[in-house]
Formats: structure tokens, sequence, C-alpha cells
């Protein structure tokens, strides 16, 4: 085995370690904060809570299910090559949430709020893990990719509405509006601590890269960060050559799954990357006047 391939195994290795890890922090925010103190977060984990509420099936039961059915449908949707590690992070949330449940006799925290708050904050660490190594948790992330292939809706817009709804749900279990709110509380409180982990999630990137292998680093670009492509034409007025260069604006968050992928392609790339102030048209904000 070549270096090459030890270093990418390595790499590989530590991302499904790291995800894990993730993830296990993720499912302990819900086995010792939010379903002990009966509240509803968003994603398929919170749909899996409020059928537990209400039916006393076990998490791990309907999220594995749920996960699955979703899964299969994007496999068809998507295609074959779909989220390896969202399947990763899924199988061991659903490990996870069968092994964690009798880990407490009796709730660590009798503040409901701040179970909630507590809750949200270890979920969003944990999600924010799991994002730095290109993962994903699955649930309604899928649900959002498989309805921006045809309709021209965020994926972020779609989670929220998922989110919204699948906390709104809660309340023909309880009956009660204080559970709504310490619900959203939760799902704010997630949302913000990704953001924050992710040194502003929502900040974007504009990198120019200069490499003799142009069109497998713009092929990568477009087909699996899903970002749009500029090649431009150029000349390096040293050598009077002339070159080709990939421009791209992403997220700040997707970078690092770019420069991962550049190492590998081209380690010899020259790259210039730049905060960007504010980003209109697909894919990112809409422009307000």
């Amino acid at each position: 085995m070549t270096n090459e391939h030890k270093t990418k195994l390595k790499t590989t290795l530590t991302d499904y370690v790291v995800i894990a890890f993730g993830m296990a922090l993720y499912v302990l925010s819900w086995t010792i904060f939010l379903i002990p103190a009966e509240i509803t977060g968003g994603g398929i984990s919170g749909l899996s809570a409020v059928i537990f509420y209400s039916t006393h099936i076990p998490v791990a039961v309907s999220y594995f299910v749920i996960n699955v059915f979703l899964i299969l449908i994007a496999i068809k949707v998507l295609g074959a090559s779909f989220g390896i590690k969202t399947i990763f992070s899924m199988l061991v949330a659903t490990v996870l949430f069968w092994l964690t449940p009798g880990l407490l006799k009796e709730p660590l925290i009798d503040d409901t709020f701040l179970s909630a708050a507590l809750g949200g904050m270890m979920g969003g660490v944990g999600i924010g893990i799991v994002f730095t190594r290109g993962g994903s948790t699955g649930g309604t992330d899928i649900i959002a990719m498989i309805i921006n292939k045809y309709r021209n809706i965020s994926p972020g817009r779609v989670i929220m509405y998922c989110d919204v709804i699948i906390i709104a749900s809660s309340y023909f279990v309880f009956q009660s509006p204080g559970k709504l709110v310490y619900g959203y509380v939760s799902m704010w409180v997630v949302s913000y601590t990704i953001d924050a982990f992710l040194n502003g999630a929502n900040a974007s990137a504009q990198i120019f890269i200069f490499s003799r292998n142009f069109e497998e680093i713009a092929d990568y670009i477009n087909k699996n960060v899903s970002r749009g492509v500029t090649v431009l034409d150029g000349t390096g007025w040293y050598t009077k050559e002339n070159v080709k260069v990939v421009m791209t604006v992403v997220r700040k968050r997707e970078s690092s799954l770019i420069f991962r992928k550049l190492k590998e392609i081209d380690p010899e790339a020259f790259i210039s990357m730049g905060s960007v102030m504010g980003v209109y048209g697909q894919g990112f904000d809409k422009m307000r006047i």
C-alpha cells in the first residue's frame, strides 16, 4: 500500500470516528435531556420522540424504520452513490438510541427549560461535528435534498418547515402549549449552536483555484459539493503560459471538503480564498429590497 493510499485510509477512518463521536453527542442530547423532559425537537429524532410519547415504541425502532424508508427513496431518486456517511450516521444513531435510554433512572435535570437549552446545545455541537467531516444526520436532510431536486426551494427552508410541523405535532400528544414552546426553544438553540460551532455556517467564500487538473476539480465541486463552477481563461505573466482558473462560491463549511479533495487531486495547486459579504442567487440568499 502506497503512502498516498495510507494517508487516504487514515483520513477516511478519522472521518468516521469523528462522525460517530458527533452522533453520540447528538443522541445523548436526546436520551439525557430532551426525552426525559418530554420535549420534542426537530428532525426524524423529534418525530420518533413523538411516536415514543404516544405509543411507547422505542425511539431506536421508529428512527431506524423512517430513515431506512427515506434512504431507499433517496437512492432511487438521487442515485446509488447517495451518502455513505449519512447511512453510517443513521446506523450509529440507531444503535445508540437503543443502548443509551437505560443510562439514567431519573431525569438529570428537573428544570424543563434548562433541559431544552442544554439538550439543544449538546445536539447542535454533535451535528456541527458531523458536518465538519462531510457527514449528515439524514432524516429531514434527505427530504430537503429530494424536494430541492424538483423544486427551487432551499434545503434550509424545507428542513425548517419539517421541524416546525414535527414539533407542532407534539401538541396532539400533550395538549400543552408549554411543550410546544420548549420544543421550539430547543430547535432554535440547536440551529444557533450549529452556526456558532461552524464559525459562521452561513458565511460564504469565493475560491480561485489554479491547477492543470482543473477539469477534475471543477467536476468534483459541481457534482459532489453541488455548487456552481466557472472556469476562466488566464495568462501567467511570468511564464506567459495560458492557464485555466476554477472559480466557485461556497458556504465556508463546505470549503473543508474542497480543500481535502484538492490536496488529493493536485497538492501543488495554487488557491486563493476570500470571505464574501453577501451571495445572492440560486443556492444562496434571495435579494431583499
